[in-house]
């Protein structure tokens, strides 16, 4: 007979019920309901209030999860995630806010955010949203190295070479063109890729793919390597 919890535990899977969440919010009320809503879910929560305990509890426990409020004390969400990647640590994070505006949004993205949900918002959200950035992640090709004429790209290191020289990538830009690379000559519409490459659909609308693709495109000098096809979206192709 399945019990309630029982019931939980195959909903959230196998990750779920031994994935470890640093909680990062410094709202008391917010904090308490999330950790208990998750810790329900089977996940394992590190709470903490301010950035600069989330970067010392970040490396002292298994963290396959972070979720970020961007309004601390101190330090804020932004500079937490710049740290974070600056650190080479490519693990999820979800950035909760107060504010809704898309420049907010692009910002939490541009600095290597994995999704972003605008207060206020319900528990079963936020972890709808954590399932699915684990579902994708976990799902990645085993194949950790791909080349499109001299671009080459490893997803181990998180490193990108045009003709041998290194290119750096933002955490999310990296992130979209090793799904397009890996996918290399499937179209994908700008939908596609918000809830490929960000996990979830993003309320600011697509045009955050543009300006990465713009960016990419940009960085790499190469670029016909991403094409658009006209009406449907996306696509890599040898340049």
């Amino acid at each position: 007979m399945m019990t309630a919890a029982t019931a939980r535990s195959e909903e959230t899977g196998s990750a779920g019920a031994r994935t470890t969440v640093l909680l990062v919010e410094d709202e008391r009320s917010i904090g308490t309901l999330l950790r208990s809503y998750l810790e329900r879910d089977g996940y394992r929560v590190v709470w903490v209030r301010s950035g600069e305990e989330a970067l010392i509890e970040l490396v002292r426990h298994p963290v396959r999860m972070v979720v970020l409020d961007i309004g601390l004390p101190g330090m804020d969400g932004f500079d937490v995630c710049r740290r974070v990647r600056a650190g080479g640590s490519s693990v999820p994070i979800v950035m909760l806010t107060a504010r809704d505006e898309e420049v907010d949004r692009v910002a939490g993205l541009e600095v290597g955010a994995d999704d972003y949900v605008p207060k206020p918002f319900s528990p079963r959200e936020l972890a709808a949203r954590i399932k699915a950035i684990l579902r994708r992640t976990e799902s990645r090709s085993p194949e950790q190295s791909f080349e499109v004429g001299d671009v080459e790209l490893r997803r181990d290191s998180r490193e990108v070479k045009v003709a041998g020289e290194p290119v750096e990538l933002t955490a999310k830009e990296f992130d979209l063109l090793a799904w397009l690379v890996e996918h290399n000559g499937i179209v994908f519409s700008r939908e596609q890729l918000l809830d490929r490459v960000w996990g979830m659909a993003y309320h600011g609308g697509t045009r955050t793919v543009d300006v990465h693709v713009a960016q990419l495109r940009r960085k790499l000098g190469r670029p016909a390597l991403i094409r658009t096809v006209r009406g449907a979206g996306y696509k890599a192709a040898r340049p």
